[in-house]
C-alpha cells in the first residue's frame, strides 16, 4: 500500500490510466467461448464531429454498461467508428476550399474526393482521441469507418441484393430539395419549424365569365408554375364550372378548373391552385389529372427562364415582386397575417423546396413490416416505453425512402449506364462490365450513376457491417448486439433502419435493447448548439473537473429518458463527490500502514455493530446499484452508489473507526476496523468502477489488491447473508440520537468542538443495549463530556427530543431561553397530533378496519402508540418547562 498525493489532480490521472488500459488491451474482445458475450456498437459519430455534451451523455452510459458488464464476467466488445455523414462532411470541405476561391468543381470529381480523404485523415480522427479523454472503454483495434472496405463492400452487396428483389427502384418523383446542399433529403431530414408569415388571397378570373376564384396562398411566387386550379366535386358552389379554364393572373396563362376529393370545402373559399411541380399534395392531384408539371426554379431555388421578367431573382425576391405585380393589375384581393410550417434541411436550415426529380428509393412497407413485428413482440424492447407509440406510428404511416444524394463524398450507387442507358446493377466495375457483354454481345462502355447513397443507408448496416458482413468468427459471435444507446431524436433515421436492414439481411434483430436518452439542454431549456453560444467546450469542462465528475454527473441526473438541463453548477457535485472519495481513501489509506489483508486472519476479529451494520448496508447498496443497472435506470444505479459511499461509509463508518484507530490499547477493535476499511474501501470502489473509472482505479492500485486493474475484478454482488436488519435499525437509532443531539446544539449555537452532557431516558431494552455496546461512539461523534442512560432521573432546562423509545435531554442550564424550549416542543406536538389523527381516522373507519388485511392493521395500531407514547413524553416535558 502507498499513499495518495494530498491533492486530488485528475487531469494527470486520467491521461496515465487510459495509456496503461489501452496498452494492455484490458478493452479488447476475446474469442473465449467460456465467458457469454455482450455487444454495444457505438453510435458512430460524425467524422466531422468533435465531443460534446450530448456525446459526453451518450457515451457515459455506454460506457457504464460495458464496464459493469465486463466486471459481471462478460466477453464484451464495445465497437467504435466513426460516420462518413456525407453532407456535412462534403459542406465543410467545400467551405474550406472557398477560402482559396475554389469550388468543388474547379477541382472535379475524383480531385474534390481527394481533398475529402485528406481531410478526414488529418481531422477525422479529433473526435475518437476526445472519446478517450472521457474514458470510454472501446475496443479500438475493431475501429470501423463507413467508407472503409469492409463497410463500403457491404453497402455495396446489400444494394445489389435489394434491387434484385426489388425492394430498390428508380424514378422521377417529388422529393425535399435542398438548395444551398444540392441533393435530395429525405421526409425524416427535414426539420419542420413554425414561422410568421402571410397568406395572400388572389383573383383568378374565370375564362368567359364574371366570376373570379378567390385563392388563397401563403407561396405567391409559385403561381407562375400553376397548371391548374382544383374544386371539391361536391361543392355546389362550384359543379358547373368544372372543366371550365380560369386565366391565370400575370401571365395570361389558361389552365382547367379540375375536380378532386382532396379539396376540403370547408378551407378558405373552396378553391385550391395547382402547383404539381413544386408541392407534394399538387403532384399527386395533378398524376391523376394529367395536369402539366411546370418547373419554375433552378437547383439553387432561384427563378428559371420559365418566369420571364422573375428570371433569376431569389423565392423571396420573387415573392415581393409578385405580390406588387399583383396589386398593381388589381388581383390582390386582402392579404392576412399567417402563421405555418416550414421545412428545413437538418444540415445546413436552408428552407427546403419541393422538386420533381429522378431519384433511388428503396420500397419499405414489407421493410417495415418486419421491424414492426420485432417490437410488437418484445423481441426489440424501447425504451422508454413511451417510445415504442412513436416507433409504431412512422413505420405504419411510411413513405418510401429516397435513398440517392446528389453529391460527390459518399458511397456511390453501385449502377452503370450503358450507351443506351440500359441500367446495369453491379457490386463491382468487373461484375457491372460482364452483365453488359452478355446483354449487348459486345464490350461497351458503360458511365456509373453519379448520385451517392444517403449516409443513413449505410449507418442502416452498422451492426452487422462491422462485424464483417457476410460472414466472420466476429459477427457470428457477436451479433446479434445486446444494446443500443441513443438519442431519442434519430429513432427513425438511425433505429428503426437498422432493425429494417437487420431484419432483412441478418434475419434476426441487431439488438435486443434500445435504450434512448433525451437531449442536453441548457438550463433555459434550449438545445446546445454553437451559433446559440450555450454549449460548453467539453475539454475545457474536463480539464477543469475531470472526466470521472463529468460522467457521474451526466447520469446522476439524468432520468430515464428525459432531456438533461445542464448547468455547470451541477458538475460541482460530481467534483465533490470526487474530492471526498479521495480524501476519505487518503485518511483509510493512511491508517492503513501497519496493516496487510494478506495476514488478516479473520477468526481473531470481533466485528462490532457498526462494522455489521456497513457491511449490510454494503450489500444492499450492491443489489440496489445492479437492480438499477439490470433494468437501465443509471441515474437510480448512481445514486446507489453515491449514497453508500459518501453517505454511510465516508459519513458514518470512517468517522466511527477514527476512535478506534487511534485506540492502542484495543488492538483487535483497531485490526477489525482496519479490516472492515480494507474491505469495503476496496469493494466500494468496485462499485463506483463503472461510473467513474479512473479514481476508482488509481485509489484501488494504492490498496494493494491483487489483480492488474479493477476493470477485470468481480462486480459486487450482494451476500444476502451479510444483510442483518435487526443491525441496521440498531443503527439507525444511534444515528438518529446523534443527529438529535447535533440539532439541539445547532439550535442555540454551541461551538461543535465545546462538549456538552447528555441524558437518555428509556425504558427500551433494545436501545439500553445499543446505547451500553457503542457509548464510545455517541460520546465522541455528538461531542458528549459525560452520557447518562437508563432510568435516570430528568433535568430541568434541557435541550429535549424523542428518539424512537428514548426521551433525550442536553442540560443546558443558562444557555436556554425558557420560552423558545416551549415553542419548539409545541410545533412537535402540532405536528404528531396531526399524523395521530389522519391514523386515528383510519381506525375509526368501518369500511377500512373490515377491508384491511391484519398486518395493516397492526401497522397501523403500532404507528399510534408511537405517537401517542411521543406526545405523551412532549407534554411531559412541555409542563417541565412551564
Amino acid at each position: 500500500m502507498t499513499e495518495l498525493d494530498k491533492i486530488y489532480s485528475p487531469t494527470e490521472i486520467e491521461s496515465k490510466w487510459y495509456k496503461t488500459w489501452e496498452e494492455n488491451k484490458y478493452f479488447r474482445a476475446t474469442m473465449d467461448d467460456e465467458k457469454p458475450n455482450y455487444t454495444i456498437v457505438m453510435p458512430p459519430p460524425n467524422v466531422t464531429g468533435v465531443l460534446h455534451m450530448g456525446h459526453v451523455l451518450n457515451n457515459s452510459i455506454q460506457d457504464t454498461i460495458i464496464r459493469w458488464k465486463r466486471m459481471s464476467g462478460y466477453n464484451t466488445l464495445w465497437m467504435p467508428g466513426t460516420d462518413h455523414a456525407g453532407i456535412a462532411t462534403q459542406n465543410r470541405v467545400e467551405r474550406k476550399l472557398a477560402e482559396d476561391n475554389l469550388t468543388r468543381d474547379d477541382l472535379g470529381r475524383d480531385k474534390f474526393i481527394e481533398k475529402v480523404w485528406d481531410w478526414k485523415h488529418q481531422y477525422g480522427g479529433i473526435i475518437t482521441n476526445q472519446l478517450r479523454r472521457l474514458g470510454a472503454s472501446l475496443d479500438w483495434e475493431k475501429e470501423r469507418f463507413t467508407m472503409d472496405e469492409g463497410c463500403s463492400e457491404s453497402v455495396k452487396d446489400i444494394f445489389v441484393k435489394l434491387y434484385n428483389d426489388g425492394l430498390i427502384y428508380q424514378g422521377e418523383y417529388m422529393v425535399n430539395w435542398c438548395p444551398q446542399c444540392g441533393t435530395a433529403l429525405a421526409d425524416d431530414e427535414v426539420d419542420h419549424s413554425e414561422h410568421k408569415g402571410h397568406m395572400w388571397h388572389i383573383k383568378y378570373p374565370v375564362k368567359d365569365s364574371d366570376i373570379e376564384f378567390i385563392v388563397a396562398t401563403t407561396r405567391p411566387e409559385t403561381m407562375i408554375g400553376d397548371t391548374g386550379v382544383a374544386v371539391n366535386p361536391n361543392d355546389e358552389r362550384y359543379k358547373d364550372l368544372i372543366g371550365k379554364t380560369v386565366i391565370l393572373p400575370l401571365t395570361g396563362k389558361e389552365v382547367p378548373i379540375i375536380a378532386d376529393d382532396y379539396v376540403d370545402m370547408e378551407f378558405g373559399t373552396g378553391v385550391v391552385k395547382m402547383t404539381p411541380a413544386h408541392d407534394p399534395n399538387d403532384f399527386e392531384i395533378g398524376k391523376r389529372h394529367n395536369l402539366e408539371i411546370m418547373n419554375i426554379f433552378t437547383p439553387d431555388a432561384k427563378m428559371n427562364a420559365l418566369t420571364g421578367k422573375y428570371e433569376g431573382m431569389t423565392r423571396e425576391e420573387a415573392r415581393i415582386a409578385v405580390v406588387a405585380d399583383l396589386e398593381e393589375q388589381g388581383f390582390m384581393e386582402k392579404i392576412e397575417d399567417y402563421t405555418n410550417k416550414i421545412g428545413g434541411c437538418y444540415r445546413c436550415n436552408t428552407t427546403i423546396e419541393s422538386r420533381i426529380s429522378n431519384q433511388w428509393f428503396v420500397k419499405m412497407e414489407s421493410l417495415a413490416k418486419n421491424a414492426l413485428e420485432v417490437v410488437y413482440n418484445g423481441d426489440v424492447k424501447i425504451m422508454p416505453k413511451r417510445w415504442e407509440k412513436v416507433y409504431y406510428n412512422w413505420l405504419e404511416n411510411i413513405r418510401d425512402w429516397c435513398i440517392s444524394r446528389q453529391i460527390w463524398w459518399g458511397h456511390r450507387i453501385p449502377a452503370y449506364y450503358g450507351p443506351d442507358n440500359h441500367l446495369f446493377v453491379a457490386n463491382s466495375d468487373e461484375d457491372a462490365a460482364a452483365q453488359a457483354l452478355a446483354h449487348y454481345g459486345k464490350e461497351v462502355e458503360l458511365v456509373q450513376e453519379t448520385d451517392v447513397l444517403d449516409t443513413w443507408f449505410s449507418s442502416a448496416l452498422w451492426p452487422f457491417s462491422t462485424l464483417g458482413l457476410p460472414e466472420s468468427k466476429e459477427l457470428e459471435r457477436f451479433y446479434p448486439t445486446n444494446t443500443l444507446v441513443t438519442g431519442a431524436d434519430i429513432l427513425f433515421f438511425w433505429v428503426a433502419r437498422m432493425v429494417m436492414m437487420g431484419m432483412y439481411e441478418m434475419k434476426e434483430i441487431p439488438f435486443e435493447h434500445v435504450f434512448l436518452h433525451g437531449i442536453v439542454r441548457d438550463e433555459q431549456g434550449r438545445k446546445m448548439s454553437k451559433s446559440l453560444g450555450n454549449s460548453p467546450d467539453t475539454l475545457e469542462l474536463i480539464d477543469r473537473y475531470g472526466a470521472d465528475a463529468i460522467r457521474f454527473t451526466m447520469i446522476y441526473n439524468t432520468s430515464k429518458g428525459q432531456d438533461v438541463h445542464f448547468s455547470e453548477k451541477l458538475l460541482e457535485m460530481g467534483r465533490n463527490f470526487s474530492n471526498k472519495i479521495w480524501n476519505v481513501s487518503r485518511f483509510v489509506l493512511m491508517n492503513l500502514e501497519d496493516f496487510d489483508i494478506n495476514s488478516v486472519n479473520k477468526d481473531e476479529l470481533e466485528l462490532e455493530l457498526v462494522d455489521k451494520w456497513i457491511f449490510s448496508k454494503l450489500n444492499k447498496a450492491s443489489k440496489k446499484v445492479n437492480g438499477h443497472l439490470e433494468s437501465f435506470t443509471l441515474d437510480e444505479a448512481a445514486k446507489g452508489a453515491y449514497e453508500f459511499l459518501r453517505g454511510d461509509f465516508c459519513d458514518w463508518y470512517v468517522e466511527l473507526a477514527k476512535t478506534r484507530l487511534y485506540n492502542s490499547e484495543d488492538e483487535t477493535s483497531k485490526k477489525t476496523a482496519q479490516y472492515v476499511l480494507w474491505t469495503v474501501l476496496e469493494e466500494g470502489l468496485r462499485l463506483l468502477h463503472p461510473f467513474m473509472p479512473f479514481i476508482s482505479e488509481e485509489i484501488w492500485q494504492k490498496l494493494g489488491a491483487k489483480g492488474e486493474t479493477i476493470m477485470l475484478e468481480s462486480f459486487p454482488t450482494c451476500n444476502e447473508t451479510l444483510v442483518d436488519e435487526e443491525t441496521e435499525t440498531s443503527f439507525e437509532y444511534l444515528q438518529s440520537v446523534v443527529s438529535a443531539l447535533r440539532n439541539i446544539r445547532a439550535e442555540i449555537n454551541i461551538s461543535p468542538a465545546k462538549e456538552v452532557k447528555a441524558i437518555l431516558r428509556t425504558s427500551n431494552e433494545s436501545e439500553l443495549k445499543t446505547l451500553e455496546n457503542n457509548k464510545t461512539f455517541l460520546t465522541k461523534l455528538a461531542k458528549l463530556e459525560t452520557l447518562e442512560f437508563g432510568d435516570v432521573a430528568k433535568p430541568t432546562g434541557a435541550g429535549f427530543r424523542v428518539v424512537e423509545d428514548s426521551e433525550l435531554y442536553v442540560p443546558l442550564a443558562g444557555l436556554l431561553d425558557p420560552e423558545v424550549e416551549i415553542k419548539k416542543i409545541e410545533v412537535q406536538m402540532v405536528k404528531i397530533e396531526k399524523d395521530l389523527a389522519r391514523v386515528n381516522g383510519k381506525l375509526s373507519n368501518e369500511k377500512f378496519t373490515s377491508k384491511a388485511p391484519a398486518h395493516i392493521l397492526e401497522r397501523e395500531r403500532k404507528i399510534q402508540k408511537e405517537y401517542q407514547d411521543k406526545l405523551a413524553k412532549l407534554s411531559e416535558n412541555l409542563e417541565a418547562f412551564k
